[in-house]
């Protein structure tokens, strides 16, 4: 039993200092958005270290092309919101769920089987969780042709997918209500 217990914590110790020497990228911090063009009349604003939107229709879409990234996106949204995390988005200029992968922030959306927590047209989600009037944590995955989606610490989507939208910039959408986003980091894999 003594031999076990120094191999346990040796294990674990390591295991920690794997996820300390992962390479996450700081794509938004809540400080300024050097690293994002924006797209669309949308009324982005900075305060307090969140951007947010209340008005207009757009995206945020990152400078940088993606490929195989695990994302981290913490935002909060009223109930009537729509909005959306898109990922390898082929058209930077146009952004839609026919040209990405759209991760669905939309608890009122007519069609609940691509609401919150689904990819719209990709992997639907039942029951939709809810996301409105609080804040929530998506852990989306993209990894070749295997898409995964996590919202607040629950597995929503598993999908394997075509590649068709194999690399691309990610955008963060603002369609209706209020929309914020205080924290985006990626991790290449």
């Amino acid at each position: 039993m003594r031999n076990i217990i120094p191999l346990l914590l040796a294990s674990l110790l390591a295991a920690c200092a794997v996820r300390a020497d992962e390479k996450w990228i700081t794509l938004f911090d809540g400080t300024g958005l050097d690293g994002w063009d924006q797209l669309g009349n949308a009324n982005w604003n900075i305060a307090d270290g969140i951007v947010q939107a209340t008005a207009g229709k757009g995206f945020l879409v990152t400078k940088e092309s993606f490929v195989d990234f695990e994302l981290l996106v913490e935002f909060w949204v009223d109930e009537p919101a729509n909005s959306g995390v898109f990922l390898r988005c082929e058209d930077r200029r146009v952004v839609t769920d026919a040209n990405a992968y759209e991760v669905n922030i939309f608890d009122r959306r007519p069609e609940p089987r691509y609401g919150t927590g689904a990819i719209v047209g990709v992997a639907a989600v039942d029951p939709m969780p809810k996301a409105g009037g609080r804040w929530n944590t998506y852990e989306i995955s993209a990894r070749g042709n295997v898409l995964t989606v996590t919202l607040n610490g629950v597995r929503t989507v598993d999908a394997v997918h075509d590649t068709k939208h194999a690399a691309g910039p990610i955008a963060l959408q603002y369609g209706s209500g209020l929309v914020k986003f205080r924290r985006v980091l990626l991790r290449r894999l």
